[in-house]
């Protein structure tokens, strides 16, 4: 068990958070939640020893292990994979010595009935059991299991790890912490680098861990699938829930919601009572009873709500010019890294104002392809962009390109065309960075942070073509929402690489998918593709589970991608009488306004008063503002059906 006392941590005039106590059983699987920026890594850094409190401490007993996996992390050994992650396994030789003082001390002991005594024979069970599991070849085996599980080829196991990008050799490193079973595994944004695949045996891996978890994750199913519990970082403390993220989220908003209420009736109660102190201050016979109400306000323990999801980031993508009818135009494409050939003789067209998912298991060339687009990455054959594209990039691992050195409010001027200079602050501030935030260092800011940082000077300039390789990677819940809905509003190209379900439902009307045999086009968005291929998700979809389900025809993808076309036709066409409406109301109650204005003049209304055709006109206007508002109101509930079928 492992108790934090009491923690603070501050940056001068800055607290992260203060007073901090709970503790953590060996049954608890804990989801960390808050806002970008509320401490959420740093907690888990100081649990796990790599960063000092400010005050306060974390308490475990002498023989608790802790295994922790943070975001980002560079391995510089020379090692192959296979001989990394046994390094893990040196604890085994520990295990064996503990073994032996603690069988001595058993034999040596009459105490059979003391609590220290049965405490001994839990810690021998313990270690009898962890021996027990990598007992003899066994630990070769475990090994291999949990680097294939995590999505390494059997030629991969003997390769060095130098010779990985970043990503995969974060997976060595989450290989040596499963294989160490700690007591407490401490887990940053472990989904990040895995494909779907891994991700759901991850999932199965976790699921039986006999120790503690702690983890933060912005991947809303694993979350549910593995915790019992999940802790709250707001307003500088925390809240406790006995639940998983999807009923924490029900809680928290009920919880909310009395707070409102209670803050309310509070600030009703301040009031009062702070006309009564200017009532009663100023008379010498109230004096005293006024400073006694003075002592009964300060002493008012004040509610403070943190609703960070009220707090969304302002994210809209400006569409420059119109592009041509042709945005991408590849020919006998091909790409290989040493021998591995990803991929083969591509010939592709992308067309203007198409939105395409690329999915598929890691290694098969999505974010290959999307660096080629962009111009990122040498290959054969041609591709090339189509006639006035504006092209806008988010890479994969785009918060790593910012500058540390810099202050966020620097960043984004020194990346700022002409036309946005001056407005800098404000853009910052649509991405919740404001006041002294902006004059912070890209050094100090967390994962989350940078990520919005990076797509804040994305949108310094209008485009028409939208790349995103894995966006919502370091994303909260609430930012992931908000960059949803900017990329469902975005009017230009869109090309996203993704292996996140519910971020990609009702973006796309076309979807790539990466194979061994080549990219195979599938018409309709995720879900479409998803029912086609008889999947309920993407995880079932990785493990090639309906391989035998028979397939629906072609005709009837064809008819669906058709009806869900004719329907998104109708929206656009509902959204622009949504828009027409709105200006036609504005502009008839200003008219109202002004005549009004007028008739309470009394020469005016003298004037107008036998007038029998202008009241009629009158009488008409009105009426043609409340049609205009009945056709509103039935226009509005159009848009919203339309949007939850086809969402």
């Amino acid at each position: 068990m492992l108790n934090v006392n009491n923690l603070t941590v501050d940056f001068g005039s800055r607290i992260l958070f203060k007073g901090l106590n709970f503790t953590v059983k060996p049954t608890d699987k804990i989801g960390l939640a808050g806002r970008n920026g509320a401490g959420k890594s740093t907690l888990l850094k100081i649990i796990a020893g790599q960063q000092d409190a400010s005050s306060g401490h974390v308490s475990s007993s002498n023989d608790y292990t802790i295994g922790y996996l943070p975001q980002e992390l560079q391995i510089t050994s020379e090692e192959t994979i296979f001989d990394e992650a046994k390094t893990a396994l040196s604890h085994l030789e520990r295990l064996e010595q503990r073994q032996q003082e603690i069988t001595h001390a058993i034999t040596t002991r009459t105490d059979y009935e003391s609590d220290s005594y049965m405490e001994l024979i839990e810690q021998l069970n313990k270690v009898n059991d962890q021996l027990q599991y990598y007992d003899g070849q066994n630990a070769d085996k475990k090994i291999e299991e949990v680097l294939k599980g995590l999505g390494f080829a059997d030629e991969d196991l003997q390769q060095p790890v130098k010779n990985f990008s970043g990503g995969w050799q974060m997976r060595v490193e989450l290989a040596k912490l499963l294989l160490q079973s700690p007591d407490l595994l401490l887990l940053d944004e472990p989904t990040n680098h895995l494909d779907i695949e891994s991700i759901l045996w991850l999932e199965e891996f976790l699921n039986n861990h006999g120790g503690a978890i702690m983890m933060v994750s912005h991947d809303k199913q694993f979350l549910d699938a593995i915790t019992n519990r999940t802790i709250e970082i707001i307003n500088q403390g925390i809240e406790d829930y006995k639940a998983p993220y999807t009923k924490f989220l029900q809680l928290r908003k009920e919880r909310i919601e009395k707070l409102e209420q209670a803050k309310k009736n509070q600030d009703r109660e301040i009031a009062q009572m702070e006309r009564n102190i200017e009532r009663f201050r100023a008379k010498a016979n109230k004096a005293k009873f006024a400073q006694s109400l003075i002592k009964q306000l300060e002493k008012v323990d004040r509610i403070e709500i943190d609703n960070y999801d009220k707090k969304d980031m302002n994210l809209h993508f400006e569409t420059s010019r119109r592009s041509g009818k042709e945005v991408v135009i590849a020919k006998s494409v091909s790409k290989s890294y040493g021998d591995n050939e990803v991929i083969r003789d591509l010939d592709l067209k992308i067309f203007r104002g198409e939105k395409i998912a690329f999915v598929g298991k890691n290694g098969m060339g999505k974010s290959t392809l999307a660096k080629m687009i962009v111009g990122k990455l040498q290959h054969e054959g041609s591709l090339e962009l189509g006639y006035n594209v504006d092209l806008g990039y988010y890479a994969q691992h785009q918060n790593t390109t910012l500058d540390e050195g810099l202050t966020l409010l620097e960043t984004i001027e020194n990346a700022a065309p002409k036309q946005m200079q001056g407005k800098e602050r404000s853009l910052l501030g649509a991405f919740l960075f404001s006041g002294e935030e902006v004059e912070k260092r890209v050094s100090v800011l967390s994962g989350g942070e940078k990520a919005r940082l990076a797509l804040a000077k994305m949108l310094l300039e209008p485009i028409n073509f939208l790349v995103l390789d894995e966006p919502t990677n370091h994303l909260d819940l609430q930012s992931k929402d908000v960059l949803k809905e900017a990329i469902r509003d975005f009017d230009g190209t869109l090309v996203i690489v993704s292996h996140d379900r519910d971020f990609l439902k009702g973006l796309t009307e076309k979807v790539y998918e990466f194979t061994d045999h080549g990219i195979q086009e599938h018409l309709g968005d995720v879900q479409e593709f998803l029912r086609i291929r008889g999947a309920r998700n993407f995880r079932e979809f990785e493990q090639d589970k309906n391989e035998n389900k028979t397939e629906q025809t072609t005709e009837q993808s064809q008819s669906d991608y058709d009806e869900r076309r004719k329907m998104q036709k109708e929206l656009k066409r509902l959204e622009n009488r949504f828009g027409k409406l709105e200006k036609q109301i504005m502009a008839g109650e200003e008219e109202m306004e002004q005549i009004n204005e007028q008739l309470k003049q009394p020469e005016f209304y003298q004037e107008k008063a036998g007038d029998t055709a202008f009241f009629e006109e009158y009488e008409q206007k009105k009426q043609r503002i409340a049609d205009l508002f009945e056709e509103y109101e039935k226009v509005s509930a159009q848009i919203h059906d339309l949007k939850d079928k086809i969402y």
